[in-house]
């Protein structure tokens, strides 16, 4: 069923309606929005331009072709023909509840109606729907098109079904959706975030710390721990050997100590004034935009990091990395193989470069590494054959370095076959400049054929293995590149 979402219709174009068109159209699925916002077209696309930045360095190697944007003229028009529909309207129940009702009258009894609201309870969201059982609250964070969470909530009225396609669908997109229990005011995330919050207001408030001292004390301290392991986990491994129980027992009785307060302080003009004023004083001059991409990056650089560690939010992205690549199309099959393919294009970011200028060693592996991962698309490695447990595994690299790249400069790499067998595949890649073709580094790999079910060697099959076959006889004749064959040999051949 996931599948068949090819279209899908927003209402509410805001910070987190734009969001989801972000994530949604880079996921390849055509979007149409509402929102009476004149300017409603300038931000979407300004977010989707931050979203395309993040996610290229996220996954370097490519999404799915980039979905269509519409701006639809009115709530009717942007769902009519929608196979999902999410609504991210201001928090007021009233709206929300006749909007709701409007969407579920324009739309086929079948499609899934989700909403961003961050409290709100779905019962009564539901109150005017005359199909209420496919409405389910889908709460995200901001950013949406960065941050996996997404909370799901249904109503009296949802059924199991809804609430399970939701998960499914949204896992499709790169999210991690928490399933709430129990229907309850503000769901799990926000109620937690809230009690923080009102502390932290409370703290301001009695002139005990800053804005930004506070901020720092998250950041600096429990936030990265909360990054990857949360509270519980945290505090389980905080209690030792004994575990939590041990750990309850000796900071338990602090949780009767006066530290906290609960009720959050009145939000007189003086303590709104004096928050918003630290607040400037924190920004330093420094815009919203531009605190935006700071966020962003240092976002990419956690998950990238936790990716690395196959844990937490990392593992969801790696997760959602690998089910990407398995469904990229195969580069153009209409190439001469009788000479190097064309297969795969690289920009070089600016957090690619070091301290001279230049792009870091590590991330010409990475460009020769999705080189490779695009000739395995050429030859037709796809989900099918990898669910079926077959790939090949590069087991050697040898780079040469012959020549300097800097941000903004677009790579090409082309990719020779220079020997294979049932097991083995010998290539070549070239990566050059496309600004003057000049080659800037070259890379010699070993692939070996793995059966991934057993870890062992093993041939392949089917389709990629008439492939290889075929190019590697097409490419028979070619010159051996220069520095080829010096370290990596294929006995035999």
């Amino acid at each position: 069923m996931i599948a068949t979402v090819r279209k899908a219709g927003l209402v509410g174009g805001g910070v987190i309606g734009a969001g989801w068109a972000a994530r949604l159209l880079l996921n390849g699925i055509d979007v149409a929005i509402f929102d009476p916002d004149p300017e409603i077209g300038r931000k979407v696309e300004t977010v989707l331009a931050g979203a395309r930045r993040a996610w290229q360095r996220l996954i370097p190697a490519g999404l799915p072709a980039e979905g269509k944007l519409r701006l639809a003229s009115s709530v009717e028009d942007a769902v009519a023909d929608a196979d999902f529909v999410q609504e991210s309207l201001p928090e007021r129940e009233d709206l929300k509840i006749d909007v709701l009702g409007r969407i579920d009258r324009a739309t086929r009894p079948d499609v899934v109606i989700g909403s961003s609201t961050s409290g709100l309870l779905p019962t009564r969201l539901q109150s005017g729907m005359a199909h209420p059982e496919r409405l389910v609250v889908g709460h995200p964070f901001n950013p949406v098109y960065l941050l996996p969470l997404v909370e799901i909530c249904g109503g009296a009225a949802t059924s199991d079904a809804t609430k399970q396609w939701a998960a499914d669908f949204y896992i499709s997109l790169g999210m991690h959706p928490l399933h709430v229990r129990k229907e309850i005011d503000g769901f799990i995330a926000d109620r937690l975030l809230e009690a923080l919050w009102r502390e932290a207001l409370w703290l301001v408030n009695d002139g005990i710390a800053t804005t930004e001292e506070i901020d720092d004390a998250i950041r600096y301290g429990a936030g990265l721990r909360w990054s990857f392991m949360g509270t519980f986990l945290i505090y389980r491994v905080a209690g030792g050997e004994a575990g939590m129980r041990h750990f309850l027992a000796q900071f338990g009785p602090a949780l009767k100590l006066p530290w906290t307060k609960l009720e959050a302080p009145e939000l007189t003009d003086a303590l709104v004034d004096r928050v918003a004023e630290q607040s400037d004083d924190q920004a330093g001059g420094t815009s919203i935009r531009e605190l935006e991409r700071i966020r962003d990056d240092a976002l990419i650089a956690v998950l990238s990091g936790l990716r690395g560690e196959d844990y937490g939010a990392g593992k969801t992205l790696a997760d959602y990395a690998r089910t990407v690549m398995a469904k990229l199309p195969a580069p153009a099959t209409e190439v001469d193989e009788t000479r190097p393919l064309a297969l795969h294009e690289a920009p070089v970011a600016a957090d690619w470069i070091d301290y001279n200028g230049h792009m870091t060693e590590h991330r010409y592996l990475q460009v020769f590494g999705d080189t490779t991962d695009a000739l395995l698309r050429y030859l037709s490695v796809d989900a099918d054959y990898l669910a079926n447990g077959g790939s090949w595994y590069t087991v050697e690299t040898h780079i040469r370095h012959l020549g300097e790249t800097k941000a903004g400069d677009r790579l090409t790499a082309t990719t020779q076959i220079l020997g294979a067998d049932e097991k083995r595949l010998h290539v070549f890649h070239s990566l050059s400049r496309a600004s003057d073709g000049a080659c800037v580094a070259t890379a010699e790999q070993m692939l070996l054929h793995v059966d991934a079910k057993t870890g062992r060697g093993g041939p392949a099959s089917g389709t990629p293995a008439a492939k290889v076959a075929a190019l590697a006889k097409a490419q028979a004749g070619l010159a051996p590149p220069d520095g080829a064959g010096r370290r990596i040999s294929m006995p035999g051949k």
